[in-house]
């Protein structure tokens, strides 16, 4: 009976120590995984060894138990031997407290050697790890325990593959689904990068993303000259294909676009296009920006943008104000050179201006379109810092300004101004006090109403049609201003000119030269200035530097007779009564004429009010003749040159 107890206590012993082996393996493998991420574990058995004696019942009945009746004694040593590292896991901290100082004998160091001695079959052979764990516990329960354990979150990749981080959802039933389930598919991060522009790729080479673009214009405000710059309100469209978009052969019965706003613009790709020549723009809209976006089913996607921008245009004022404007729209590749993106205008109707549109100063003469090619290098700063071939669209309309106001507001009352400015030749030349004022107030007038014209000009530094026409009104009224002082200079002097003949060259000449009149020595050739002719002894007055007294030799009328000329007396500051009681007389030759008088030579003698006379007289139509000429010159070179 002693024997039989002793054998069932060391059964027991056995079976308990194999437990904690094999707990303490499953643990220790855990930490150790394969090439294939799952921990394993290897038992070997090795020969068996004697390790103690026992007596000869206890031999015995250990025998009949191992070997199912053999009375050889056998006694072996089971060694496991597991590589293990130290681990992190959580699951290791989960075993029973019942068992922990053996399992953390077993893990303790990175090689660990357990001696039992244990009864084990006659056959010399190495058990598996199936066969130790059905030996020991139910095949359910053990399979339950090693997987709780060896599942771990930090060594499992794929612990998390059900679950909607790593997921890339699918677009089966795209049919069904919403227009926002739909997009929210399409440009999920796993099949849509917003930053990236789309691929394609020709015979293994990247392709350009070709851009399509179209222009509506609403309104275009008059060009501001002082400011060079012109106003529109514009409809900008662009159209280009992304294949990452398409969506016909998931959605085969979806026919019509994804429309959406601003905030379906924010979640794709878009072409960045600026305005090269813009000086300030903005989005137009009132609760929200007038952005539309669409994508069809084959993955065109088109933008339209309601835009009102104000744009430089670099105008050509030579001609102001007959002057013939060329203003473009500019637009320009800002991120992407030739190599990634091409701007293109749509082959129908590219760019459009609404019906209504009507321009008040200017007339629109014609609007062509251009696709041209920017290099931009380190000097020129126009795309950053990058450098490289840019593509760009423009489109041009050429204006020609209207003519209307300013003729009506510049050209006739300045034609009228310098005409008014000739009614002084009209007036006699010692009336200094109408003319100068006639003449100042026209000029005055005139000056005023250019500078009011001239302040809706920039300051350029060539000269310009209207300066032109500016130059030549002042001068024509300037010109009668002068031919007022000078025929008012000739009123006042107190000799007599004598010309060859009555003409523009010689009148002018003895004028601006004069000289004394040639005496005739025959007859009475002497001229005399005397205070009297009554006393060659009366004293001469206080006042006789008034009176003169000029005697010039008269041409015989008859070979048989000579008459001698008929002397009158006149004072000239008084009348001739007056100038009779003061006794101051001065005599002048009563036979003189309005064209002078001609003498015995040929030359014929005029006073100084006659050349003044004269010269007003020829002014009435020498103004007027040139100033028709510089017209005729003037409206040829604005019009045809």
């Amino acid at each position: 009976m002693n024997s039989q107890a002793g054998a069932s206590r060391l059964c027991c012993a056995y079976v308990l120590l194999v437990i904690l082996h094999a707990f303490a393996t499953a643990v220790t493998a855990q930490d150790a995984p394969d090439d294939d991420g799952v921990a394993s574990t290897t038992v070997s058995m090795t020969p068996p060894e004697p390790l103690l004696l026992l007596n000869e019942t206890e031999l015995a009945d250990l025998n009949q138990i191992g070997s199912g009746g053999s009375t050889e004694p056998v006694s072996f040593v089971s060694t496991s031997t597991v590589e293990s590292t130290p681990s992190s896991s959580s699951s290791s901290s989960s075993s029973s407290s019942s068992s922990s100082s053996s399992s953390e004998s077993s893990s303790s160091s990175t090689s660990t050697t357990t001696t039992t001695p244990v009864v084990a079959p006659l056959e010399n052979k190495t058990m598996s790890q199936e066969e130790i764990q059905k030996l020991l516990l139910p095949p359910a329960t053990v399979e339950a325990d090693i997987l709780h354990v060896n599942i771990s979150d930090d060594n499992h990749p794929h612990a998390k593959a059900n679950g909607k981080d790593s997921d890339c959802p699918t677009l089966e039933g795209a049919d069904h689904m919403s227009q926002t389930q739909l997009l929210t598919r399409l440009t999920h991060v796993c099949r849509y990068d917003r930053l990236e522009r789309p691929r394609e790729s020709l015979n293994g080479k990247s392709r350009p993303v070709k851009v399509f673009a179209r222009a509506y214009i609403y309104f275009m405000q008059n060009l501001e000259a002082h400011d060079l710059q012109f106003k529109i309100h514009a409809l900008l469209q662009f159209r280009y294909v992304d294949p990452r978009l398409v969506f016909r052969e998931v959605a085969p019965n979806r026919t019509k676009p994804i429309m959406g706003e601003q905030s379906l613009r924010d979640l794709l790709w878009v072409p960045h296009v600026f305005l090269a020549n813009e000086r300030s723009s903005d989005i137009l809209g009132t609760a929200e920006k007038d952005i539309l976006t669409s994508i069809s089913p084959d993955g065109t996607v088109i933008v339209s943008t309601r835009i009102s921008a104000t744009l430089y245009c670099w105008m050509n004022l030579q001609k102001f104000p007959f002057d013939e404007q060329h203003c473009s729209t500019v637009l320009e590749s800002w991120m992407y050179n030739l190599d990634d993106l091409v701007l293109l205008w749509e082959h129908k109707s590219p760019v459009t201006l609404a019906p209504e549109l009507h321009l008040t100063e200017y007339v629109l003469l014609e609007m062509f379109t251009n696709e041209t090619i920017i290099n931009a290098d380190l000097s020129d700063l126009r795309h950053g810092a990058f450098a490289g071939n840019y593509s760009s669209l423009s489109f041009t309309v050429h204006l020609a300004r209207e003519m209307g106001f300013y003729m009506m507001d510049y050209f006739i009352p300045s034609i009228m101004l310098v005409a008014i400015s000739w009614v002084t030749f009209w007036l006699q030349a010692d009336q200094s006090a109408p003319r100068i004022t006639l003449g100042t107030s026209t000029m005055l007038t005139f000056i005023t109403l250019a500078s009011a014209q001239g302040k809706t000009l920039p300051k350029v530094s060539y000269i310009k049609a209207s300066e032109i026409w500016f130059l030549g009104c002042t001068g024509f009224i300037f010109g009668s201003l002068v031919e007022f002082a000078f025929v008012n200079t000739i009123w006042r002097r107190k000799r007599n000119v004598e010309v060859k003949k009555v003409n523009s060259k010689h009148v002018l000449k003895q004028a601006l030269t004069p000289r004394p009149a040639r005496k005739d020595m025959s007859g009475l050739h002497k001229s005399h200035s005397c205070t009297s002719l009554a006393d060659s002894a009366t004293t001469v007055s206080a006042n006789s530097f008034n009176n003169y007294l000029t005697v010039h030799s008269f041409p015989q009328k008859s070979n048989s007779s000579q008459t001698l000329p008929v002397i009158t007396t006149t004072d000239v500051d008084r009348s001739p009564s007056d100038a009779q009681s003061n006794g101051n007389v001065a005599i002048q030759i009563d036979s003189q004429t309005d064209s002078g008088t001609t003498n015995g030579n040929g030359w014929t003698t005029m006073t100084p009010q006659e050349v003044a006379i004269w010269i007003d007289k020829r002014s009435r139509f020498a103004f007027p003749i040139a100033f028709v000429i510089f017209n005729v010159f003037y409206w040829t070179f604005v019009y045809y040159i």
